[in-house]
């Protein structure tokens, strides 16, 4: 049996190394990844589904070969269906739910030999860059307790950032792969557009604005798990650009002398953090250590008009879910079945006129070419991850009655992730600051439609310059 401090010091590469060489076997890395459940759920609470005789009974084999065969994996509690194991999406209205059939990523991930040993939670429905949904109570960032996650996808990150995966899904509509990585100290890449299939039963989340991917310790685990994860089946709405090569193949190329816009605008209400900014200065200076050309530029969107039309393609959708949930479940959803912000912004989807709806979309759209224009004259925009550190659990309560004030403190979090959901770009935060406070603090990197793997080739500079391998949180292994 491989230790806890072994297990723990391989990333999802390494354990499936020790697995394709016989050093370890599946059944026994399973074993280990559920005895880290065991001991460090009840402090983080990022489990939300345990899934002990799955993955136990996938362990045993046969596996197929692969580079992560046999390597624990956790799924994201929101839409990841397995037939037979309940989707709870974060909401009391779901808690327990069997979904009759299984997700295309789930049966990709399965088909790449990945154990699934659980599912991680999320807030309910994904609506709220947090992780504290009140159906399964608020789960816990392993670096300081009474601190988020971040979200949605905080169960996953909080998970990987304990040791108990190496690697985790998540997806990201307005920033959930990349906030809870900031909150985290984790690499997470939001793939291009159409990189990731949303199906079988959705064919595109949030209008195009929703994609998975993973969280993880390493820049190759992304990578690797990008290129089992990606594509679908036939009747994909979008199509990313083809690749160059296998992902995995560009950690560790060099990206080049690349020119690096640093931006941190937002809209007008939004004060950013002073630790984001010198997150923001500290890695500004690293990239010119490290020979690229680091300008300060601002892409030329109304970053006020670009809050107000997302929110409302959110609300829309909110909407178009709450109707869908109330055929499924026979009954309209009321409050206490949903939470008070998830049924706030289904109201406003519900307020909003069609023609209302499709100009906030039309004009998201409309936006598209200047922010296009923007990233054919810079390789990268370099911008803080989130407008804070970490805050602390209750913040962002989902059952406060000031709902504008909810939003306030939403959009204040989270300035600078929903540009890249809105125009399907390619965006990365990386782990390369901690405040005094002992707190991570990410930096995220946007690229141009399709320009994944030049993000790789920076991350993997990044990582081998500045290091994160070693920096574990309290809670860990």
């Amino acid at each position: 049996m491989i230790s806890i401090s072994d297990y723990v010091a391989h990333d999802a590469v390494g354990l499936g190394e020790l697995v394709a060489k016989g050093a370890v076997t599946a059944a026994e890395l399973a074993e280990v990844a559920l005895a880290l459940i065991e001991k460090h759920n009840p402090a983080l609470n990022a489990i939300t589904q345990r899934m002990d005789d799955f993955g136990r009974k996938a362990a045993a084999g046969p596996l197929p070969a692969g580079p992560l065969s046999g390597v624990p994996f956790l799924l994201k509690d929101l839409f990841a269906n397995v037939p037979g194991v309940p989707s709870n999406n974060g909401s009391a209205v779901f808690r327990g739910w069997l979904p009759s059939y299984e997700s295309t990523l789930v049966a990709k991930a399965q088909a790449a030999g990945l154990v699934i040993v659980g599912k991680a939670s999320s807030p309910e429905f994904g609506v709220v860059p947090t992780t504290e949904p009140k159906a399964f109570g608020p789960c816990h960032n392993p670096w300081n307790t009474a601190h988020t996650p971040g979200g949605s996808s905080g169960g996953s990150a909080a998970a990987v950032a304990a040791g108990i995966v190496p690697a985790a899904h998540a997806s990201d509509g307005g920033g959930s792969i990349r906030i809870p990585a900031s909150c985290c100290g984790l690499f997470g890449l939001k793939p291009s557009r159409g990189r990731i299939s949303a199906g079988p039963a959705e064919a595109d989340g949030w209008n195009g604005l929703a994609t998975s991917g993973v969280v993880s310790r390493s820049v190759r685990d992304s990578a690797v798990l990008l290129d089992l994860l990606e594509g679908g089946t036939p009747g994909e709405p979008y199509a990313a650009p083809l690749k160059a090569r296998p992902f995995a193949e560009e950690v560790g190329r060099a990206p080049g002398r690349l020119r690096i816009a640093v931006s941190h605008r937002t809209a007008s209400h939004v004060a950013v953090h002073d630790d984001c900014l010198a997150a923001l200065d500290d890695a500004a200076k690293l990239l010119t250590s490290l020979g690229h050309e680091v300008v300060e530029a601002d892409p030329e969107l109304d970053f006020d008009a670009f809050e107000a039309h997302f929110w409302k393609v959110i609300a829309a959708n909110t909407a178009a879910d709450l109707i869908e949930l109330s055929e499924l479940f026979g009954h309209r959803l009321q409050l206490g079945e949903v939470e008070r912000w998830t049924l706030s912004l289904a109201e406003t989807g519900d307020a909003m006129q069609a023609g209302a709806f499709m100009l906030a979309f039309r004009n998201l759209w409309r936006m598209h070419r200047p922010m296009g224009a923007f990233l054919s004259r810079y390789d990268m925009l370099l911008t803080p991850t989130l407008g804070s550190p970490p805050l602390p659990l209750g913040v962002m309560d989902t059952d406060m009655a000031d709902i504008p004030e909810l939003r306030r403190r939403v959009n204040s979090f989270i300035p600078f992730t929903p540009i890249a959901n809105a125009f399907g770009h390619p965006g990365m935060s990386v782990p390369l600051y901690w405040n005094a406070a002992g707190l991570p603090v990410g930096v995220m990197f946007q690229a141009r439609l399709g320009a994944d793997d030049l993000l790789l080739r920076l991350a993997g500079q990044l990582e081998q310059a500045r290091p994160w391998k070693d920096r574990h949180p309290p809670i860990w292994g």
